[in-house]
């Protein structure tokens, strides 16, 4: 068998794979374990997809974007934080998780550490493990009040050979919200560090008491050692189009557009023009997702505060819920025993990081009636506990 780097070769299964492997396609099962809405990509998005597949736009493109979706993303970013950037600073990548790789390349050296706002998605693990790095998290605490981070934990955590505290706010899977107090402090101890900010904002939208998520971007200069992810899945329902954007230092915009290539050769063409589309038309459709999202929200609060051996905190963004079921030992194989004998897919809470093995994570982008049925599911099952 053909050796393999020892970083590759240690890689642990994704867990959230192992649970959905069981029964992925299986009609029967309710599927909350990815996060993904349950609503095709609207019909005004696909169509400008097609439309530019019609007028040929299948070929090769600037790496870095097509000078229409570069020029959504800037209007959009005026009109949701008040920023103006410069157009160095945008890079279009083939996916949320480009944007994140790119970063983390750019960055990690063998032996170099991530410090990690923790519960997190996982990927971001793999990315920094495949650099030869090591990642740490400091976790969330779980309050009467919901989540909190102590930024003295954080702080800590980082020592000479720390490169990046990565942020994910809106948080998956907890639908905690850094507040722009905190991310100035953050950006204080950075800057007084040497210290590169990866603030994962991928589900700014998906708010539910304020019209979008505080943004690094409304706080930082533009050479803060600043990267900000962004993806068109969330939001405009297009998680299967691959496609979404890097803010970066506008010195380093060459070097975005040679990864953004060695990676994938930059989004696909036709998907570009679709996504500019969906940024400059697609507002209507992002309420209505919200709407949606907080409707969902509440069933799957209501439902699961309702239960036996439930600790739950609402969410205040993104689209789950992340319950502690009170003595679960083994979050992974009650996840699969889900699957297997009630017909129900969530997401194994030690799959997000140390310290979350009594936790799962259900998706609530879902119909209201489709919620209601796996809650049913869900309680079932815990009464085989």
């Amino acid at each position: 068998m053909p050796v393999v780097r020892s970083a590759i070769a240690q890689m642990q299964t994704q867990r959230i794979g192992e649970v959905s492997r069981i029964a992925i396609g299986d009609p029967d099962v309710i599927p909350l374990w990815f996060g993904e809405p349950d609503l095709d990509t609207p019909e005004f998005i696909r169509q400008a997809a097609i439309d530019a597949m019609q007028a040929g736009e299948t070929r090769y493109v600037n790496k870095r974007g097509i000078p229409e979706l570069r020029q959504a993303i800037l209007d959009y970013t005026q009109s949701q934080f008040g920023v103006g950037l410069d157009p160095e600073r945008i890079t279009v990548t083939g996916s949320g998780m480009t944007a994140i790789m790119i970063a983390t390349e750019t960055l990690v050296d063998n032996g170099d550490n991530v410090v990690l706002v923790s519960p997190i998605w996982p990927n971001i693990f793999y990315c920094v493990q495949t650099m030869g790095g090591e990642t740490r998290h400091v976790r969330l605490d779980l309050t009467e009040t919901g989540w909190q981070l102590d930024l003295d934990k954080l702080f800590d955590a980082c020592d000479e050979r720390t490169k990046a505290i990565f942020i994910a706010s809106p948080s998956n899977p907890t639908g905690w919200l850094m507040e722009p107090e905190q991310q100035q402090a953050v950006l204080d101890f950075c800057r007084q560090r040497g210290i590169w900010i990866i603030a994962d904002e991928v589900y700014h939208r998906i708010v539910y008491d304020r019209p979008v998520a505080p943004s690094f971007l409304s706080i930082t200069e533009p050479d803060d050692a600043l990267y900000i992810i962004h993806s068109m899945s969330k939001a405009w329902c297009m998680t299967g189009w691959r496609c979404g954007w890097l803010v970066h230092p506008a010195d380093l915009g060459d070097r975005m557009g040679d990864l953004s290539g060695i990676n994938n050769t930059g989004s696909t063409s036709f998907v570009q023009h679709a996504a500019a589309t969906a940024i400059r038309e697609g507002e209507d459709f992002v309420a209505e997702m919200v709407a949606r999202c907080r409707r969902g929200r509440d069933v799957v609060h209501q439902r699961l505060g309702g239960m036996e051996r439930i600790n739950l905190a609402a969410p205040k963004a993104a689209f789950y819920a992340f319950p502690e079921i009170i003595g679960l030992e083994d979050d992974l194989e009650f996840a699969k025993k889900l699957v297997r004998e009630h017909r129900v897919g969530l997401a194994p809470g030690s799959a997000f990081g140390p310290g979350n093995e009594g936790f799962l994570r259900p998706c609530f982008a879902k119909s209201e009636e489709q919620l209601s049925d796996a809650m049913d599911r869900i309680e079932a099952g815990l009464k085989t506990l």
